[in-house]
C-alpha cells in the first residue's frame, strides 16, 4: 500500500526557504486506533530515522486489510536540530535561539487543568470511551488557545511555535513512539510510565526506566501525563479506569551513528508493539517469545553519571554492557600537568555495582566532565 505523504509548514526562514515536516499517513482499511511515531528531536540522535525508512518500506509491502487503524511517521520531526553543526559534529541538543532543550518545551495539559476533580464528578455515569472522546475535547479545545498567541500581531518564540505544530499531530493518537538516542554511546532501553509495565515487553528490549516523576515538558510526558491524572482522578471517585493511552520514548544506540543492530531491535519491536496492539496484522507476530520477555525496570535515581576528577584523557574504559562491581575499576585518567612533575595515572572505581550505560564520545576530559554513566544495581 501507498502512504498519504503531507507536509506541514514550520517556520520561513530569513533567506526565503521554508523547513517543514513530511508525515507518512499508512490507513488501514478497517478503521481502529492511531499510532503516532517520530524520529530526530535531537539532532545528533539520527538513528530513528533508519527505523522509519525500513518501517515504511515494509508497510509499503502490505495491503490495506493488514491495518486496523492507521500509523503516522515523521522521520527528521526536527529540521532546526537536525541540521545544526560545530565543525563536523552534530549538536542540535539545545535550541539556539533560547538554550532549551528541544525536548522540553512541549504543552502539557493538565498544568492547564484546574477544574480536573469537578470535570471527573460530570463523568462518573459514562463509560471509558465517552469519558476518553469528552475528556479529548477539552484538551483539543485548550490546546488550539496556543494558536491565537501564534497568529497575534505579537507572534510567539520559535519554540512555541513548533511544539504547536508537532503536538498538533498526536494529540488523538493512542500510542506515541518517541525515537531517540544516547548523546554519546548508549545501550537500547525504553522510557515507560505506571501501568503500561506490561506493554513495554512488546518492545523486546532489555532495560525499562519506569518515570515516576516528570514534569511534562518532554514529548512522551507532555502527552500522556494529563490522562495519567485523569486516571487517578477516577480512582479517587472510586471509578478506576486505565485508558487504551500509551506512550513511550526509545534510546537506541549512540549519537551521529546508525548502529545496524540497535536499528533492527527498534524496528522488530515497533513491529511487534503494533502487532500486539491489533493495528498491524502479519503473519508471525505478535512474536511468542513476547509474553515470557524479562525486562529489568529501573528508575532514572539508579543512574548514577560519573565525571572527570581531573582534567586528562580517559584510558581503559569499560565497554558499554558491562557489568561492574562496587570498587572496580571503570576508567583511568592519564593527568598532565603544569607543575614540573611527570604525569600520573588517576583510578576511578564504581561506587556500587551497575551495568555500563553510556559512555562520553570525547575521550578527552577537562575536570567536571562527562565521563559515562552506570545502571545501579545495588540498593
Amino acid at each position: 500500500m501507498i502512504p498519504t505523504i503531507s507536509q506541514l509548514p514550520l517556520v520561513q526562514l530569513a533567506s526565503g526557504d521554508l523547513f517543514s515536516l513530511q508525515i507518512y499517513k499508512f490507513i488501514g482499511s478497517t478503521p481502529g486506533k492511531k499510532a503516532y511515531l517520530q524520529a530526530n528531536l535531537h539532532g545528533a540522535e539520527i538513528v530513528g530515522n533508519a527505523v522509519i525508512h525500513q518501517l515504511i518500506e515494509f508497510l509499503i509491502t502490505l495491503n490495506p486489510t493488514n491495518i486496523a487503524g492507521e500509523i503516522w511517521l515523521v522521520p527528521l520531526c526536527n529540521p532546526f536540530s537536525t541540521n545544526q553543526r560545530t565543525h563536523y559534529f552534530s549538536t542540535g541538543r539545545f535550541n539556539i535561539y533560547d538554550g532549551k532543550d528541544w525536548n522540553r518545551i512541549f504543552w502539557d495539559f493538565e498544568k492547564e487543568c484546574k477544574d480536573l476533580e469537578i470535570f471527573v464528578k460530570t463523568q462518573l455515569n459514562f463509560d471509558a470511551d465517552v469519558i476518553r472522546e469528552n475528556y479529548l475535547q477539552r484538551i483539543k479545545q485548550n490546546f488550539e488557545k496556543l494558536a491565537d498567541k501564534i497568529n497575534s500581531p505579537s507572534g510567539a518564540p520559535l519554540s512555541e511555535l513548533y511544539r504547536y505544530q508537532l503536538q498538533s499531530l498526536c494529540l488523538d493518537a493512542n500510542y506515541v513512539i518517541d525515537i531517540h538516542s544516547s548523546s554519546n554511546h548508549g545501550i537500547d532501553y525504553i522510557y515507560g510510565f505506571k501501568g503500561r509495565e506490561e506493554s513495554a515487553k512488546a518492545f523486546l528490549l532489555d532495560y525499562e526506566i519506569l518515570l515516576n516523576e516528570y514534569d511534562g515538558d518532554a514529548f512522551d510526558e507532555a502527552f500522556l501525563k494529563p490522562w495519567l491524572a485523569l486516571e487517578d482522578a477516577l480512582a479517587q471517585q472510586g471509578k478506576p479506569i486505565q485508558f487504551d493511552l500509551e506512550s513511550w520514548t526509545l534510546e537506541l544506540g549512540s549519537g551521529m551513528q546508525m548502529n545496524p543492530e540497535s536499528v533492527a531491535k527498534g524496528v522488530r519491536g515497533i513491529k511487534n508493539y503494533l502487532a500486539q496492539k491489533g493495528i498491524l496484522s502479519i503473519p508471525g507476530f505478535p512474536l511468542p517469545e513476547t509474553a515470557n520477555h524479562q525486562i529489568n525496570y529501573t528508575r532514572k535515581t539508579q543512574l548514577k553519571k560519573y565525571y572527570a576528577p581531573l582534567g586528562g584523557v580517559i584510558q581503559n574504559r569499560l565497554n558499554l554492557g558491562t557489568y561492574v562491581t562496587a570498587r572496580e575499576g571503570v576508567y583511568q585518567i592519564i593527568a598532565f600537568n603544569k607543575e614540573g612533575k611527570l604525569p600520573a595515572i588517576i583510578d576511578v572505581k564504581a561506587e556500587k555495582s551497575g551495568i555500563i550505560f553510556d559512555l562520553s564520545t570525547n575521550h578527552s576530559v577537562n575536570q567536571a566532565e562527562y565521563v559515562l554513566t552506570i545502571l545501579e544495581t545495588d540498593s
